[in-house]
């Protein structure tokens, strides 16, 4: 769990950022995440920071299975690399919304249903062109899609937990959804 802390806490839109130049921390929304990377320095840096972020979920994940750990601990590892992103000790416990990790950690013990949520969020991304909306619609839906599939409670206990901590991380762009000032992606 401490090991799957720590590589969720490795801040890679920060160190994107910087090896563009750009402390992302201090432009754009201030998240460290794939949407303000995107914004700020293009898709390439964003899918890479989309990529990054997603596989310190993801890696975790696949290693505990690979070894035989129970459902309890599979979703505890993943829970810890959830909990790195949005409090990484590396930027003094100030992360990102946790999202893609999330996306990862997900995408490790249910690939099925992480295609299905894919589709949502897929749909209501391209609909409203609202990332934050998207992420926070995926969220709510993940512990009834995880339900559906007939996965353990474990599984969707942590899963309420994530979308629990993502509605919370949100807060600001509940904010600006409320007020119609939430940006659409594609425009600065």
């Amino acid at each position: 769990m401490i090991c799957s802390y720590l590589l969720g806490s490795v801040p890679s839109g920060l160190i994107i950022g910087k090896l563009s130049g750009l402390d992302v921390r201090k432009a754009g929304s201030g998240n460290i995440g794939a949407t303000n990377v995107a914004r700020l320095l293009g898709k390439k840096g964003g899918l890479l920071t989309l990529v990054a972020d997603t596989s310190k979920g993801l890696i975790p994940i696949l290693l505990v299975q690979q070894i035989g750990f129970s459902d309890p601990i599979v979703a505890l590892v993943g829970s810890a690399a959830f909990l790195g992103h949005l409090y990484p000790i590396f930027l003094k416990f100030k992360g990102g919304k946790g999202v893609a990790t999330g996306f990862g950690v997900l995408l490790g013990f249910a690939p099925l249903a992480t295609t299905i949520l894919l589709v949502i969020f897929g749909a209501v991304a391209f609909t409203t062109r609202i990332v934050s909306l998207s992420s926070m619609i995926t969220a709510v839906a993940t512990p009834l899609i995880l339900w559906l599939f007939y996965y353990s409670p474990t599984y969707i206990i942590m899963a309420a937990f994530m979308a629990t901590m993502i509605m919370f991380r949100h807060y600001a762009n509940i904010q600006r959804l409320l007020n119609g000032t939430e940006p659409r992606f594609g425009t600065r």
